[in-house]
């Protein structure tokens, strides 16, 4: 089968194409035909080996101190299922699913195999397998840190970064616990985000985000490039402030955990289980969630699709084809 293979950390050009060989599903595994993919920020750190510094050790030990331990990166995909194990009773020969690859990479193929009991669930029946693909990271994530942050209907959020793929689920999944949504984004996306249902959006370009008398019950900091300060200012006492970016609390993040009552809910990855993506396919099916796609490519065109998320202005989500032949 074809697959993108990296055996060097460094810039799109170490992704390569080659032929190699097509795994075969254990007993509670099954086989899936990977359709669509994506390029998530994630692919572009471990590929690239951008990590903070204080994870430097941590992530050598996970991702391979001289050159990736796993060659074959990919985090989230949608597919159909071509064999299942001989212990697999959730999925048959046919079924269209979606996953998330989180741990063990490897959707940049032709075929992927996946533990039945992992995040793999039926695709919803109304988007196409690119749309679905790009469900299982950035709509989990923004799932989880809103039901950690104990969302609640009538509260006020704002959504910093609302036109990225993290951002942008978190606008609507907000909208769906009912919450009054304030989006922060630049002045191209500012009818993206209206359409995905904020109730108000701030063009970061043209006006400071914290000049306001409004106060959050949450902020929702997608994308790590607001003042902490300012975010602190517009928060309420008790209320929580999520970055999604930022593994470790910073010195001034400490400070304001030992001297008031708001909450820092910093990265981490969500578990891995497949709730959260039934739950999210009830979401799409009900029409209540909308994916973002922002441009698509093909499987020979990855190292083009990785340049440009790399540049850090992608909206919601960059989706890969994957066209298989006879020969895989």
């Amino acid at each position: 089968m074809k697959a993108i293979v990296y055996t060097r950390y460094g810039p799109p050009d170490v992704l390569e194409l080659r032929q190699v060989e097509k795994p075969i599903p254990k007993e509670n595994e099954i086989l899936v035909k990977v359709k669509a993919t994506t390029v998530t920020v994630a692919d572009i750190r471990s590929r690239s080996f951008t990590v903070p510094p204080a994870f430097w050790l941590p992530a050598r030990i996970t991702l391979g101190f001289r050159q990736p331990k796993k060659e074959i990166l990919g985090m989230e995909l949608a597919g159909e299922v071509v064999s299942v194990g001989e212990n697999v009773k959730k999925f048959k020969q046919g079924d269209q699913v979606f996953a998330a690859s989180l741990v063990g990479f490897g959707a940049y193929a032709e075929y992927k195999c996946l533990e039945e009991d992992g995040p793999v669930v039926i695709k919803p029946s109304n988007i196409t397998y690119g749309e679905a693909a790009a469900i299982p990271i950035g709509a989990r994530t923004a799932l989880y840190f809103l039901k950690k942050a104990g969302i609640k209907s009538g509260q006020l959020v704002l959504v910093y970064g609302a036109s990225g793929s993290v951002g942008s689920y978190a606008v609507q999944i907000a909208k769906y616990f009912g919450a009054n949504v304030t989006g922060v984004c630049s002045t191209t996306n500012l009818e993206l985000v209206k359409s995905l249902g904020a109730d108000k959006v701030i063009d970061y370009t043209a006006e400071e985000f914290s000049s306001t008398d409004e106060t959050y019950d949450i902020i929702f900091e997608a994308v790590n490039k607001s003042s902490f300060s300012a975010c602190m200012k517009l928060l309420k006492n008790n209320g929580p402030f999520i970055n999604i970016t930022e593994p470790l609390p910073s010195v001034q993040m400490l400070w304001t955990k030992l001297t008031s009552n708001k909450k820092l809910l910093l990265s981490r990855n969500p578990p891995e289980t497949s709730e959260a993506l039934n739950f999210l396919k009830e979401l799409v099916e009900m029409g209540k969630l909308k994916v973002v796609i922002d441009r698509y490519y093909s499987f020979d065109e990855i190292v083009e699709a990785h340049r440009y998320v790399e540049k850090g202005h992608k909206r919601g989500n960059v989706v890969i084809i994957v066209e298989h032949n006879n020969k895989s």
